[in-house]
């Protein structure tokens, strides 16, 4: 059953507005950064590597825990998950990129919440990487297929991106998520284990992107 939890949480079917964000990509394909598959697997090898979305999915695992306090009726753990909410938020450089976490966190608990599972007190002011925690607890998913799955869902979304921007195609872009899918299961293995505080990121070109996004002249992807 889980197996198929993590598959309806991970369907670019799921409304949470994934499919209207670039997150840089697109400044970069006009800037002629990436333009095939092989730059495109390059880039997203070096965000898995290196990247913000580390921070992100070695999070889930304390702020699940945090969750699942406060769903015991523990409130002091709620300043826990806030305190994790704000900082995540906070390590994002771009304006952009901090509206999309806090849109699709929304829309993630809205869906949640009408799945019969909202948070203790039926808020939705949080973050994308609180709700995927959330609905990590309610689909019953364990650590690791909830990070496993928190970051095959953000190369999927990349992907899909990039199948209108650079172009590759659908059948490459599915190419290259299978080759992704051994660095996905390494990096989930190993940042389950890794503090967020203590995780390191080079991203800066990924930062660099996302800033200028809002500067591009004509844009297929929000800001």
């Amino acid at each position: 059953m889980a197996s198929l939890q993590m598959l309806q949480l991970a369907s670019p079917a799921l409304p949470v507005g994934a499919f209207s964000y670039s997150e840089g990509l697109e400044w970069l394909v006009q800037k002629g950064k990436i333009i095939d598959e092989i730059t495109m697997l390059s880039w997203l090898e070096s965000e898995l590597l290196r990247g913000q979305i580390r921070i992100e999915a070695a999070a889930l695992k304390p702020i699940r825990k945090e969750l699942e306090l406060w769903k015991n009726e523990k409130l002091k753990a709620k300043e826990a998950v806030v305190d994790w909410n704000d900082w995540l938020l906070a390590l994002r450089d771009a304006t952009t990129i901090r509206l999309q976490q806090i849109q699709m966190g929304k829309s993630l608990l809205q869906l949640l919440a009408d799945l019969n599972h909202p948070l203790p007190d039926n808020s939705k002011n949080f973050t994308w990487p609180i709700a995927w925690a959330w609905a990590g607890i309610s689909l019953e998913l364990s650590v690791t297929e909830m990070i496993q799955t928190y970051l095959y869902s953000w190369t999927a979304n990349q992907l899909s991106a990039s199948v209108r921007l650079v172009p590759i195609g659908p059948t490459k872009a599915q190419a290259l998520q299978y080759q992704l899918s051994t660095l996905i299961t390494k990096q989930s293995e190993l940042l389950q284990e890794k503090s967020p505080h203590q995780i390191w990121t080079g991203d800066v070109g990924a930062t660099m992107a996302q800033l200028s996004h809002t500067e591009l002249y004509s844009r297929l992807f929000r800001s």
